[in-house]
């Protein structure tokens, strides 16, 4: 792989501490050597002291001078000293890595079937039940990722509002305007709306296919039986949640004379819904307030999670080169002085 960097070799930035501690050293040990470096340097100097050839001169005390430019002479030594440490830093092959972790995953298909029929405005939810389930489908598509979602509405009747999608934005203006002005044809088509989920999904490729029917009543429309209806989807692989809103009993619909909460009883068969979620594998839920409601969809979320898949790779950069650049010139360096006058060429 090219490295890419913002300095030259020669710039003197390659030294800075922040350079060299963010590092990560392939080959950490050869740094040790740098240790030894200048000690091996002192012991060669102790060497020539002790060892060397000494001619006695006969100098007066006055003509023992000490200068500056005596070391000088130390220069070679100390530029070497450098080649070798440079040497090692590259030995130790300092790099700089960028993990990097790609995400993805494999999407589930899943189609909201949605009552709209008149039932649908009683109150027992705030503000009634159909808001309340526009308000927590919205929520459920926000916790989507990368997952086709798609809308089927139904009373009297059923149809399509929007096919398997994954333009999120399309599907929350949908479901924002959805109202019980809809369908025309009054009643509760549960069957019908079961196949026009199954119409939608049968040719899906998806691995996991998930169909999420709410409704607050019973079968009382359309010439498809809800069992049956089922059966054909469970056919097609799609699992099936089913959600029955509502409280039995006195619930509120709408204002009386007064202004005052008109109550009219109200009576839930839970056995059908029930009975298309154990044939489409799935879980039947029952939901009487709007927390409830919220928690199901939670639930049904937590079930349906897509597989995220995840592929971790490393970009690594060698710069093990630049010092070594640096070697060879302070090594050319080191020969030029030890051809002049400020190399002792009797020390050598």
């Amino acid at each position: 792989m090219e490295n890419e960097f913002v300095d030259p070799w020669y710039s003197f930035s390659w030294f800075s501490p922040a350079t060299l501690t963010g590092y990560a050293w392939e080959n950490p040990l050869w740094l040790y050597g740098i240790i030894a470096v200048p000690l091996l340097f002192i012991l060669r100097w102790l060497w020539r002291y002790r060892f060397n050839q000494k001619l006695p001169v006969a100098v007066s005390t006055k003509d023992l001078k000490s200068s500056v430019a005596n070391l000088v002479r130390l220069i070679p030594e100390l530029v070497l000293l450098l080649v070798l440490v440079l040497v090692l830093t590259a030995l130790g092959r300092p790099q700089k890595t960028n993990e990097k972790v790609e995400q993805w995953t494999e999407g589930i298909d899943i189609m909201l079937a949605l009552d709209i029929s008149q039932s649908m405005m009683i109150e027992d939810f705030q503000p009634n039940r159909l808001e309340a389930a526009k308000k927590v489908a919205l929520d459920f598509i926000n916790g989507r990722i990368q997952d086709r979602i798609g809308l089927v509405v139904f009373s009297g009747d059923a149809f399509s509002l929007s096919p398997l999608t994954t333009d999120y934005d399309l599907l929350r203006s949908y479901i924002k305007d959805i109202s019980f002005e809809m369908i025309e044809s009054r009643g509760t088509a549960i069957g019908s709306a079961m196949a026009v989920v199954t119409n939608r999904m049968r040719e899906s490729t998806s691995v996991s296919k998930v169909c999420i029917l709410l409704s607050d009543g019973d079968n009382t429309a359309g010439n498809i039986d809800p069992i049956t209806a089922a059966e054909l989807a469970s056919a097609y692989g799609i699992k099936i949640y089913t959600i029955v809103v509502g409280k039995e009993g006195l619930v509120p619909y709408g204002k009386d004379f007064f202004g005052r909460p008109h109550m009219i009883e109200n009576s839930i068969d839970e056995r059908t819904m029930k009975s298309m979620a154990e044939i489409g594998g799935g879980e039947f839920f029952r939901a009487t307030d709007n927390q409830a409601l919220a928690h199901v969809f939670e639930k049904i979320n937590q079930y349906e999670k897509a597989e995220i898949k995840e592929t971790r790779f490393k970009d690594t950069s060698d710069y093990y080169f630049i010092y070594l650049q640096w070697a060879v010139a302070l090594f050319l360096l080191w020969l030029l002085l030890k051809s002049t006058f400020v190399s002792n060429v009797l020390q050598d």
